[in-house]
């Protein structure tokens, strides 16, 4: 997959974002469970300054099956989005989050679309095929197929995804879709 795209990206597209390894740190065998485990990755902020002046929407989708488990309440949840939203200066349009188990095979959770779903549900304008997901998993990149956007995968390389654009960060996507945009303006 070629970023030939990236060039005709204007203010009718959406962004759509995986939350844990994307923007922040992963907790590896565990959840982010409080606000204080909230850290973001390294260039997330600047990203965040960069895509908000290109994308009107920008949508935070999180598979969240710590609440499932009964390891966090959605209180929790919603105040671990607060710390990340304060962190991220409010910059993201909303955010949306499947607490089912992995075993529920539940609609809203990814690879499945009902998260896209309720975004397009709540934002009519939202066009599948104007929209970018930009992930760290598998089931992110098919979350994102399934829903008919273009994907991006972030890696350091080690698990390249066929057909799948891959960068190593979240700030990489954002200075690569900010430069094709400024090559291809007039």
């Amino acid at each position: 997959m070629n970023k030939s795209f990236f060039a005709s990206i204007d203010n009718t597209w959406s962004l759509f974002l995986d939350r844990d390894g994307v923007i922040n740190r992963r907790i590896v065998g565990g959840y982010i469970q409080k606000p204080d485990d909230m850290l973001l990755i390294d260039g997330v902020k600047e990203a965040f300054s960069i895509f908000s002046n290109i994308f009107p929407r920008i949508f935070i989708v999180t598979n969240q099956q710590g609440i499932g488990k009964g390891l966090m309440t959605i209180s929790d949840l919603s105040a671990v989005h607060a710390r990340m939203e304060q962190l991220l200066k409010n910059k993201a349009t909303h955010i949306y989050f499947c607490p089912h188990l992995a075993q529920d095979n539940s609609p809203c959770r990814k690879p499945n679309i009902g998260m896209a779903l309720q975004a397009k549900a709540d934002y009519s304008e939202i066009d599948f095929s104007r929209s970018i997901m930009i992930g760290d998993s598998i089931s992110d990149i098919e979350f994102g197929n399934n829903a008919g956007m273009h994907t991006i995968h972030i890696s350091d390389g080690s698990n390249k995804l066929k057909d799948t654009l891959t960068y190593p960060s979240l700030i990489a996507v954002a200075q690569a879709i900010k430069k094709a945009m400024e090559t291809n303006s007039f």
